[in-house]
């Protein structure tokens, strides 16, 4: 590791981390797809109770 003055970054250098909030987080497919299919079991699990038992 290269540890002389040219090779370092200052932290003046560096760019601002991207912020992503919970909308980001929702966008993402598998996620949507997980949440999908929770969404559809407690669905038939519903109305499985309301209507069979």
């Amino acid at each position: 590791m290269d540890t002389t003055p040219n090779s370092t970054v200052e932290l003046d250098e560096l760019p601002p981390p991207e912020r992503k909030g919970c909308l980001y987080a929702l966008s993402q497919p598998p996620l949507m797809l997980f949440l999908t299919v929770i969404a559809v079991l407690l669905a038939v699990a519903g109305v499985h109770d309301l209507l069979l038992l």
